[in-house]
């Protein structure tokens, strides 16, 4: 599979430097857009082809694109960082590289070079450089995805796909500071099955969740917490974020991926780190009713949520249709705060870099 180095077509409209500084000063999440996105082709006949940078814009697609119809894409989330002497660097650029090489796979899309993916990345940020905030917790999120774009009502893998990337600057996650979550324990749906797309990062996977994010919601929560399709008593993940569990010997446990858990970039990272801090990590299957009798008896004394929007999210309760039960105290935990802190350090230059993860734009 060999690479595809993308062109660089400057956009003749860019931002004004008032008009950027305004966005940055308040971005949000999602809500705004850097000026250039990318952008490549493949069919079966040439294969990857015709890799771009240009300006960012609408696509222009038939009504009867096949991912309208049939759900073929995927999708990856990650971040450019600024550093205290103004450089900008990514995390784990490659981890991302290969989940979307699976997902692919998995939807019967073609698998994208990792050398074209991260040139895609490199190119942009570099571009978009001035897109990237500074100070707290802020970042620039990047956003590759790939889809079925051959215009035709059938049922197959498309002959036309389409990868494109784009940038929007990120402020905090928690801009009044961490805040502890509450879950609603899904007892009705579920999020992925054995054999299914649970692994791979597609958009069913989060159209799916989204009823059951709806009724936690409803519930007074934040988040919703999936369990196994088959038994419905294995802990999964959450809407969007993976799970740890402290328990009162200060081990740490995570569920084991089982093929229906989305292997989170920030899940592996953080495997890395609760050793790198003394802890001893297990990954294995955690039932619901450990997780429910521990916080009430006081053996799982924290547990928190990971991903790459909101990092590392202490867990304050989780509320079923007959009950509730409070994790500690409600306010999350050293391992929990020790953890978030550790990786943060990292991904913002704060501390040294052991594992190698970050990967600084020239």
């Amino acid at each position: 599979m060999s690479a595809l180095e993308f062109t660089v077509e400057p956009s003749t409209h860019l931002a004004g430097d008032d008009q950027r500084a305004q966005i940055l000063a308040n971005p949000g999440f999602g809500q705004y857009f850097s000026d250039h996105m990318a952008t490549a082709t493949w069919t079966r006949e040439l294969g990857w082809h015709d890799a771009r940078i240009t300006a960012f814009g609408p696509l222009e697609l038939s009504p009867a694109t096949a991912v309208f119809h049939y759900a073929q894409t995927i999708f990856e989330g990650m971040k450019a960082y600024r550093h205290p002497d103004d450089s900008i660097h990514l995390f784990r650029p490659e981890a991302n590289a290969a989940r979307f090489q699976r997902s692919a796979q998995r939807l019967a899309l073609p698998e994208l070079p990792v050398a074209t993916f991260l040139d895609s990345l490199h190119k942009l940020v570099e571009l978009d450089k001035a897109w990237v905030p500074g100070g707290g917790e802020t970042s620039l999120y990047l956003r590759p995805f790939m889809f079925g774009s051959d215009p035709f009502l059938g049922v197959r893998p498309s002959s036309h796909v389409t990868y494109c990337l784009i940038a929007s600057p990120a402020g905090s996650y928690f801009s009044g500071g961490v805040k502890p979550v509450r879950i609603w324990l899904s007892e009705e749906y579920t999020r992925a099955a054995p054999g299914g797309t649970g692994a791979a990062k597609t958009g069913g996977n989060y159209a799916s969740s989204l009823l059951a994010q709806a009724e936690a919601i409803e519930q007074g929560c934040d988040q919703v917490a999936f369990l196994d399709a088959v038994e419905k008593k294995w802990v999964e993940e959450l809407g969007g974020m993976n799970l740890y569990f402290v328990l009162d010997d200060n081990s740490v446990v995570t569920p084991e991926l089982s093929g229906t858990i989305l292997e989170g970039v920030t899940r592996d990272s953080i495997l890395k780190l609760v050793t790198d801090l003394g802890y001893t990590v297990t990954e294995r299957k955690i039932s619901v009713d450990e997780w429910r009798e521990g916080a009430a008896s006081g053996k799982v004394r924290e547990v928190f949520a990971c991903g790459t929007a909101a990092v590392v999210t202490p867990v304050a309760s989780l509320k079923w249709k007959d009950g509730e039960t409070v994790i500690g105290d409600g306010n999350g935990g050293p391992v929990t705060a020790a953890v978030r802190s550790a990786l943060l350090d990292v991904q913002y230059g704060r501390a040294a870099d052991p594992h190698g993860w970050m990967t600084r734009i020239s």
